[in-house]
């Protein structure tokens, strides 16, 4: 097997959640460009519409199917509209994330506790359980998840999304033990703070900016398309003896004791 290869995604289909703006639209995009017909999921059907429409124009294929991750049946339809257009399965990506809470833990209201633990974690349950059942079928898949380097180490005022993102990176290393025998590898990335409309709060603070790059050894935040190259890696054939592992893309933040 060649390098190009081992990393193309000819003849597979993937569905990335959240991948109307941000990581997941570079994500779906480089899957689209390595050959992957690709099902893109998130709220609205008209950002989805959208980047299908410019997937297209690249050579790539691709719809948009709106669906909340917090809604278990709009899941398990999206895993069939997938079927049915593309006729089969065989990556999934756990992009799709919310974080209606800046504060502490103790003073957060309930709703936030389950609106965030419902999208961010458990969205990620219904999502596998519906397309584990199809890529078994197919003879094995791939699924990333996209979690945060908050998950391993909590941020300030971010506690539940921090939790939540703990119990991801727990969820997938649970899969990957559960999955290993059905040729499915699990994998997660960590990425640290990307400059995306959904940390918008954090880099167009000016002095939560100085601080994050003050602690980043690259000295620059990350870009949606830094995340690409490793989703490309876990949704290929170079990656079928990873699972498990999580992958940290964060400029050396954690890395760094300063």
């Amino acid at each position: 097997m060649t390098a190009t290869e081992a990393f193309d995604l000819i003849g597979r289909v993937a569905i990335v959640t959240g991948a109307s703006r941000g990581i997941g639209r570079a994500i779906a995009a480089s899957y689209a460009l390595a050959g992957a017909k690709v099902m893109l999921a998130s709220r609205r059907q008209e950002s989805l519409d959208e980047v299908a429409r410019e997937i297209g124009e690249a050579g790539g294929d691709a719809a948009g199917i709106a669906a909340h991750n917090g809604d278990k049946q709009a899941l398990q339809s999206l895993v069939q509209a997938t079927i049915a257009r593309f006729g089969r399965l065989d990556i999934l990506v756990n992009n799709a994330a919310t974080n209606p809470h800046f504060g502490t833990i103790l003073e957060a209201d309930d709703s936030y506790w389950r609106k965030t633990i419902d999208v961010n974690l458990m969205g990620n349950v219904w999502l596998t359980q519906a397309a584990v059942e199809q890529m078994r079928a197919g003879g094995g898949g791939k699924i990333i998840n996209v979690a945060s380097i908050v998950g391993l180490n909590p941020g300030r005022y971010q506690g539940i999304y921090s939790v939540t993102k703990a119990g991801v990176i727990s969820l997938t290393k649970t899969l990957a033990t559960e999955l290993g025998p059905d040729n499915i590898q699990v994998n997660a990335i960590a990425p640290g703070l990307v400059k995306t409309k959904f940390a918008q709060a954090l880099w167009a603070n000016e002095d939560l900016l100085a601080q994050v790059l003050a602690r980043t050894p690259v000295g620059r935040i990350g870009q949606p398309d830094d995340m690409a190259g490793i989703a490309l890696f876990l949704a290929s054939s170079a990656s079928d003896y990873t699972t498990g592992a999580v992958f940290v893309l964060d400029g050396g933040v954690t890395a760094n004791s300063i």
